[in-house]
């Protein structure tokens, strides 16, 4: 069999699976593509590392982006710099790349998608969302009868491992967050994780690739899970929700929501028997109805999956007239749509007014009903937890602004210390 001749650059943990995976499936994979994919070099910052296939590694990348010899480059440091300039690179010398850098792609996928088209070659991202879930493909060609208005899903392991462990122990999210880093679900600085960075990089990728509309980063609403506490959650649970960390992407005729954010769902939807490091991906499509997808979203077989899959299409690619645009639509077909604001985003709220041990709660809740009944003009539930030095509001569907004024004028209540809303989507 002719060979297909791959640079990786990096050998982490998805590089380590890369190897792994088309070691042991590698019979499959040639049935299927009908050429023999060979690492021929992987570039490393240093040469003294474990090198557990005993790959041909280097410290120069142009061995791998500026060699003739290297028909395919996947790239798997992750980061702006120096990754950006090794695809870029790479494609302008006419080389298909494939990356799981979901940062790079929600940043500078529009431009590096143009550069691939201009030298007529490829650039897949499938696992830049959802590691193992094939979801992009899914959504490009699986579901392209569909007019998508809605892609949400849990997109960040970390986050949800921590949810998952604040609900089943009752431990507040710095512990949490402590057993995810030593059990290396979590970086040493978790940012990006806890403050919904790395999802709204994701959501981005989501959005484009379902609504047919451009990478916009920028434009997405973000909330990380900080502010949640055990709490909280137990009086979800008491009330039948489960908090889950959601990225949600909607559309209608007013425009785009895109926003990642802390969200109550149904104890008996699929999404609240998501645990622990796992992923779920809701869609919603005109024809289909409702789809859900679940799995690993991390490590390192799991993602090697996706990124050999990227493989297996572009070399399927190489030799067909047509392939299905990395986003769904060609650059000419993805269409601005105006984005919602936060201020406007219409959604179902779980309110927790916290108060001071002394506070007459009965009296509070009478208030804040008579307060509510003004603002949101629309059914509510208010509750007391005596045990919590609280009082609950579920309302219905409203605007965020509503919810802000009313929280602003709980404040202005003596023996109140607190509140926060958590969004509710009911599907």
């Amino acid at each position: 069999m002719e060979p297909l001749k791959l640079g990786l650059i990096g050998l982490g943990t998805v590089a380590t699976g890369v190897a792994s995976v088309l070691h042991k499936n590698q019979q499959t994979i040639v049935r299927r593509i009908r050429q023999t994919p060979i690492i021929e070099r992987v570039y490393v910052r240093s040469l003294e590392r474990e090198n557990p296939y005993n790959l041909n590694l280097t410290t120069n990348i142009d061995e791998i982006i500026n060699h003739s010899d290297i028909d395919i480059v996947i790239e798997l440091i992750g980061g702006i710099e120096p990754a950006l300039s090794y695809i870029k690179t790479a494609l302008t010398n006419g080389k298909s790349v494939i990356t799981a850098n979901k940062e790079l792609i929600a940043k500078y996928g529009t431009e590096l998608l143009a550069l691939a088209e201009e030298n007529g070659v490829f650039l897949r991202f499938e696992a830049a969302v959802a590691g193992g879930i094939p979801i992009l493909k899914s959504l490009r060609e699986g579901l392209a009868a569909n007019e998508i208005d809605t892609v949400m899903g849990i997109i960040n392991g970390t986050t949800n491992y921590i949810l998952t462990e604040m609900s089943s122990k009752g431990s507040d999210f710095a512990l949490c967050l402590k057993e995810a880093q030593a059990h290396g679900y979590a970086e040493a600085d978790p940012t990006f994780d806890i403050e919904g960075i790395d999802a709204a990089h994701k959501l981005t990728i989501l959005a484009s690739t379902a609504f047919g509309i451009p990478l916009q980063f920028d434009a997405v609403y973000t909330e990380g899970i900080t502010q949640i506490s055990a709490e909280d959650i137990t009086i979800a649970r008491t009330e039948g929700f489960a908090i889950k960390h959601l990225g949600i992407a909607k559309k209608s005729e007013q425009g785009v929501e895109l926003r990642v954010h802390p969200t109550l769902v149904p104890l008996t939807h699929p999404f609240a028997q998501v645990h622990g490091v796992l992923n779920g991906i809701f869609i919603q499509g005109n024809a289909v109805g409702e789809q859900f997808m679940s799995g690993r979203g991390a490590g390192s077989e799991a993602t090697a999956s996706a990124v050999i899959a990227d493989l297996i299409e572009i070399a399927h690619n190489q030799t067909a007239q047509y392939s299905a645009p990395a986003l769904g639509f060609d650059s000419h077909q993805l269409m601005e749509a105006p984005i919602i604001q936060s201020s406007q985003f219409e959604s179902r709220y779980y309110i927790n007014c916290q108060c001071s041990a002394k506070t007459d709660l009965k009296a509070l809740s009478e208030r804040l009903a008579e307060m509510a009944s003004e603002t949101l003009r629309s059914a509510f539930k208010i509750k007391i937890y005596d045990e919590n030095h609280s009082v609950i509001i579920l309302t219905a569907k409203t605007i965020e602004e509503n919810v802000e004024k009313l929280m602003n004028n709980a404040m202005l209540n003596e023996g109140v210390v607190n509140t926060k809303s958590i969004r509710i989507e009911m599907f």
